[in-house]
């Protein structure tokens, strides 16, 4: 019996979420959709430009949000993560502190610098746009794993966002390593379509050491296997990890477990903020994984947190909505 679920490794960034029309985004020059990294001072221009508006504010991270997920469920999780000596890291190590998610942060010196933040603008179709300014967390190296812990967990989860960091990739390939030696599972999130159009090959080389388990979305999938039919796709993604969950909005999500297809219907909602939305379907999997749901069940409770998550805004859900949802299978 391992101490952890799932170990995480991740970004830590500060949720600052708007709501906006895409016309604004528009005048503003932002590409609606997808994660675009911009320098602090851009942020602080768009933030004075919205400045009529009082946004919402919140621990965020792509990873995070699925290890706070797991927590939420009341199981266990580690999260190796990078912050500054500001009061936005203090923020943020008391956010996962409060949630249950046990970090590195807990015991390691915290440096001199920014903590990273996210703009996000959510727009009346309940897509999501975001401009990240990574902050100190471009920094996360080798010396934020915990290698006791990782070697203590089911399954490492890395997010594909860590890709534009040299130093950041380097942390993940090392917890790779550490992870097939300790005979820990290993997943991979591609995180957004410009991580697959920009450092695909980073992507790449994280698979070949070897997955078990891989998510996505369908936009992700042909990017990364640079085709527009979603069966050769999916026949590609096949060949690249052992597993995966290609998840597509409203027409639900396709997992595969190695031996067949399996197609997890969505459940229909009126979704008005998608910010999150894959980070919970890939927390809520792999709680699933982790006690006994088997890949279908996983996926049914993955959707079911999903649909949950996007009628409401914000990338998380609370302790006693997570629970009801496992009687709701």
């Amino acid at each position: 019996m391992r101490k952890y679920n799932v170990y995480g490794l991740g970004n830590a960034l500060l949720d600052i979420e708007y709501e906006v029309t895409a016309e604004l985004l528009s005048d503003l020059n932002i590409h609606k959709g997808v994660m675009t990294l911009v320098e602090e001072d851009r942020q602080a221009e768009i933030i004075a430009f919205l400045s009529d508006q009082t946004p919402k504010m919140s621990g965020g991270g792509s990873a995070a949000n699925s290890m706070v997920a797991i927590a939420n469920w009341g199981e266990s999780g580690f999260y190796s993560c990078k912050v500054a000596d500001d009061g936005m890291g203090t923020l943020y190590l008391e956010d996962l502190q409060r949630c249950g998610v046990e970090t590195n942060l807990e015991t390691s010196q915290r440096e001199a610098g920014v903590t990273g933040k996210c703009l996000v603008f959510v727009t009346p179709d309940a897509d999501r746009t975001m401009n990240t300014f990574l902050g100190i967390t471009a920094n996360l190296s080798e010396g934020e794993l915990v290698v006791e812990a990782l070697r203590e967990s089911e399954y490492l989860y890395i997010e594909g966002y860590l890709m534009p960091s040299p130093s950041a990739k380097t942390a993940a390939l090392k917890a790779l390593e550490i992870a097939r030696a300790a005979d820990v599972k290993t997943v991979l999130s591609l995180s957004d379509p410009n991580m697959v159009t920009y450092f695909g090959e980073d992507l790449r080389e994280i698979m070949g050491l070897g997955l078990d388990f891989m998510f996505c979305n369908e936009d992700e999938a042909l990017k990364l296997t640079q085709t527009t039919d979603l069966a050769t796709a999916i026949a590609d993604l096949r060949q690249l990890s052992r597993g995966f969950a290609l998840t597509r909005g409203p027409r639900g999500s396709i997992v595969w477990n190695g031996q067949e297809l399996l197609e997890i219907a969505a459940v229909p909602v009126q979704a008005i903020d998608t910010v999150g939305a894959g980070d919970m379907y890939a927390g809520a999997f792999l709680y699933g994984l982790t006690h006994g749901l088997g890949y279908g069940g996983a996926g049914k409770l993955a959707s079911a947190a999903a649909a949950r998550l996007v009628t409401r805004y914000g990338p998380r859900l609370d302790r006693e909505v997570l629970q009801s949802l496992l009687f709701s299978l």
